[in-house]
């Protein structure tokens, strides 16, 4: 499947000129896949890449571009194959694939930094699937783990993840950007260019992101605020619909000339 991929993303542009996208639509230069949160299905992440390469050969896309809006980890069953894959893509098709960080990546990464104060917190919030997933001794976990336990944790997690992706996933971008399209993980205020985005806004999200549209003409897509249907509208594009419990991973086609398509497992 990766051969397949991997020849569809990066064979020549037909020579058809694109349609111009209407003025209330999204204008990226080329067309885009935006994938919702993963949160450890590595299942239906290779679902999804089938079902993007089938989009690729049937539209005949140029050079097309995925984006992964974050949360690759916790919740689900296999984070560490879900992260093995994206770093596979993005080491393979560093043109084409752009993955960005998620909340939680930034939670399980500031755990690894400081374990004892960042514990808990990361815990609390999906983590003990993601330690499965890499063959720690989660099962036996206290309750309150001492500091001496999570301190172990952390290494053990560091040393399992390798230099290369624990460097890689460190590394990863809080936003993407084509045409007038936005993606990133969580939100952007809708008072300010996407340019002078507060990191914790495109991480963690906004108040105002999901009931003020913005007035510059950009479109924004993103994750992290779970819907049970994909939204389109209004300079908005929600696609995290829960594909850890729900089955349902998204990933929203955008086209130069603003026209769209959801692709759901």
């Amino acid at each position: 499947m990766m051969r397949s991929l991997k020849s569809l993303l990066q064979r020549p542009a037909p020579a058809v000129a694109p349609r111009a996208a209407a003025p209330d639509r999204p204008a990226p230069d080329r067309a885009v896949y935006v994938v919702g949160d993963l949160h450890g299905r590595a299942d239906l992440l290779e679902q999804m890449l089938e079902l993007i390469d089938a989009d690729v050969g049937r539209t005949r896309a140029r050079n097309p571009h995925l984006v992964f809006v974050g949360d690759y980890v916790d919740r689900g069953p296999d984070s560490a194959g879900v992260l093995d894959r994206l770093h596979e893509l993005a080491s393979e098709l560093p043109e084409n694939v752009t993955c960005l960080m998620g909340n939680h990546d930034r939670m399980m990464l500031d755990f690894l930094a400081d374990p004892v104060i960042r514990g808990a917190r990361w815990l609390r919030s999906g983590a003990l699937p993601t330690l499965q997933s890499f063959e720690l001794p989660s099962e036996t976990l206290p309750k309150t783990p001492t500091p001496e336990i999570l301190i172990e944790l952390a290494t053990l997690l560091k040393s399992n993840l390798t230099a290369e992706k624990y460097g890689w996933l460190s590394d990863l971008p809080l936003s993407w950007s084509s045409g007038n399209l936005w993606v990133v993980h969580a939100a952007a205020d809708p008072q300010h260019r996407m340019e002078q985005q507060n990191p914790r806004t495109l991480l963690w999200g906004h108040p105002e992101f999901e009931t003020r549209p913005r007035a510059d003409g950009v479109w924004v897509a993103h994750g992290h605020y779970q819907v049970d249907t994909p939204v389109f509208d209004q300079g908005r594009i929600a696609t995290d619909t829960g594909a850890w419990h729900s089955g349902r991973l998204t990933a929203c086609a955008i086209r130069p000339d603003g026209s769209h398509r959801f692709l759901q497992t």
